[in-house]
């Protein structure tokens, strides 16, 4: 118990640099405090004293002002950092060396019985008042973004931020993402509606049509380079630019309509 007790408490010196002593930690951390309650609650929920486990979970709730349900199973080394209005669910899964922050829930979205609550695997970091809801995953070293609510599984080493929860693109994705915008730039294209991320299932249509001739551009600029090697005279000129402006200046004039529109049913907005 001693052993466990003393690695908790590095863990906070690992993970916290306002961590100044030992004996400072183990009386001013309430995360620590909540952790060691859970383990009393969740060895007599295991023995099935339920009334007494909760007994003691809502002691540890009302001392440190973090909920985590006597039946959740926690690893090693998980560290709660202030933690005011930490939730964690009944069936919620933890493992070794994770992270929360305050005003974060593991929450659950149904009230079937089973498992109803997140898992969260080693190394996950979570920020403070993310949602994560639901008996989804957060794979080994995944991110949760502060605010975040996340419904959905979580790869390894990812990152999920924003309402709902998306996977923030690696450096690859990134890459390519620029060069659809640079793509579409070239065709006077406001890139602004084709991220990968949007919603908008015309804008993401839009963005495919634009990878697609940046890949046919490449193409044809590569076949015009062998045909004129071979003494061939072929693409000496440029394509013609294409002007999106006729639509811009339409969409323009339609919102001044719709405004004109709204305002002439309150003349206060």
């Amino acid at each position: 118990m001693f052993k466990r007790i003393k690695e908790d408490i590095n863990s906070v010196f690992d993970r916290d640099p306002a961590a100044r002593t030992s004996f400072e930690v183990l009386l001013n951390y309430p995360g620590l405090h909540a952790i060691w309650f859970h383990r009393l609650s969740h060895k007599l929920w295991k023995a099935n004293w339920k009334l007494l486990a909760r007994i003691f979970s809502t002691f540890s709730r009302w001392l440190t002002g973090i909920e985590i349900h006597p039946g959740a199973t926690i690893g090693k080394r998980f560290f709660i950092d202030h933690g005011m209005g930490v939730v964690i669910g009944g069936t919620a899964e933890i493992g070794d060396d994770v992270t929360l922050y305050q005003g974060v829930t593991l929450g659950g979205t149904s009230w079937k019985a089973g498992k109803r609550h997140p898992t969260l695997e080693d190394n996950v970091v979570v920020g403070a008042g993310a949602q994560v809801l639901g008996p989804i995953t957060i794979g080994k070293g995944g991110k949760v973004g502060s605010n975040s609510v996340v419904v959905k599984d979580v790869p390894e080493n990812a990152t999920a931020v924003g309402i709902p929860g998306r996977i923030v693109p690696d450096k690859k994705e990134k890459e390519e993402n620029s060069k659809r915008e640079q793509a579409a730039k070239e065709y006077g294209f406001d890139a602004y509606a084709v991220s990968p991320d949007n919603p908008d299932p015309v804008a993401k249509a839009i963005g495919r049509l634009i990878d697609h001739v940046h890949l046919m551009d490449n193409r044809v600029t590569d076949l015009c380079k062998e045909i004129n090697a071979m003494g061939g005279d072929v693409c000496s000129k440029d394509l013609p630019e294409l002007r999106v402006g006729e639509f811009v200046e339409d969409e323009k004039a339609a919102a001044e309509r719709r405004k004109g529109i709204v305002e002439s049913f309150d003349p206060e907005i």
